[in-house]
């Protein structure tokens, strides 16, 4: 689909560098502010399929913004302003190279480690006895490696204070963000009668400080069950109702694709892109409880640079 904003190659002053991730474009100006274009990319797997989904980007970076906004007070974040839809600009970080995954029910990854007989996860224990997309006794933190390429690979909180990745006093502040995100992360979807199941964290430092940095509360990045009916569904033993891109990997699954070696991503259809915009629409309203507003797509690349351009001359 022509509407979708798949790729952005702009040139802004004072720009340093681009890079262009899975889904965002990100520009570095002066060492220190990034510009980032969530685009409308999409990835599984870690793979990025092969056509953008209209509006995508919009849904991502502005769910992202409202919890941004909604857990200054807990951690500083890097957000400074959103002068598009599309964009967020906000402070150059260091990143630290680990991702804080935190979990509040045995679903997913985790789930697939237990049913193989695992009862161990990144180092944390997980208790006996638990059936899948059941609530853990409290939230869990199973950490990843930050891979700049290829996948993320799950490590111990001793493993990465004993590699340096982190220092061990600052990666109890990250824990304490983290737990802290999470709860509150939790009582803002349990409004909107859903429930966060898990997600994830990134952390950088600029200028001695952590701050949070990418998107935080997304489908992307986050995973939602239904809260009616989960009850129900539990003692049945049914899977859960899921708000989130879950829908996009079992599309995949079920066309035979699942980001392995000799595998082809299946077809999107034009239908099927309009059904993912569609959902990823109705996921912005029932996460943020907001009515999504949709951007304008006739020369939106360049409203979005506009947008941009208009918005660092300000600031200068």
């Amino acid at each position: 689909m022509s509407d979708a904003i798949v790729s952005t190659n702009f040139s802004f002053p004072g720009q340093k560098s681009f890079y262009k991730g899975k889904v965002r474009d990100v520009y570095n100006i002066n060492d220190e502010y990034l510009v980032m274009i969530v685009s409308d990319r999409i990835s599984a797997f870690d793979v990025v399929l092969p056509k953008g989904i209209p509006f995508k980007g919009q849904v991502l970076n502005q769910i992202a913004a409202k919890f941004l906004d909604a857990t200054a007070d807990i951690v500083p974040n890097w957000k400074i302003a959103t002068p598009d839809p599309m964009v967020t600009v906000g402070h150059l970080c260091e990143p630290f190279k680990v991702e804080m995954v935190i979990r509040g029910y045995l679903t997913g990854h985790a789930w697939r480690q237990y049913r193989d007989g695992n009862r161990l996860l990144c180092g944390v224990p997980m208790p006996e006895g638990m059936k899948e997309s059941q609530i853990f006794p409290s939230p869990i933190i199973t950490p990843t490696t930050k891979a700049s390429e290829g996948h993320d690979e799950d490590i111990s909180r001793e493993e990465i204070i004993k590699q340096g990745l982190v220092s061990a006093e600052e990666y109890e502040m990250l824990e304490k963000y983290t737990y802290s995100l999470f709860e509150r992360g939790t009582s803002m979807a349990a409004e909107k009668g859903l429930i966060l199941v898990d997600t994830k964290y990134e952390f950088g430092k600029k200028d001695d400080k952590i701050y949070l940095i990418d998107e935080i509360h997304t489908p992307d990045s986050s995973r939602y069950f239904y809260a009616e009916g989960y009850e129900d569904r539990l003692a049945k033993g049914e899977l859960q109702k899921q708000l989130s891109k879950e829908f996009v990997r079992q599309w995949l699954i079920e066309n035979g694709f699942q980001g392995l070696e000799g595998q082809t991503v299946p077809e999107m259809t034009d239908d099927l892109v309009d059904q993912i915009s569609e959902r990823y629409i109705e996921l912005f309203e029932n996460i943020t409880g907001d009515k999504f507003v949709k951007g304008d797509l006739a020369n939106a690349t360049m409203r979005i640079k506009n947008n941009i351009e208009h918005f660092m001359t300000k600031e200068s």
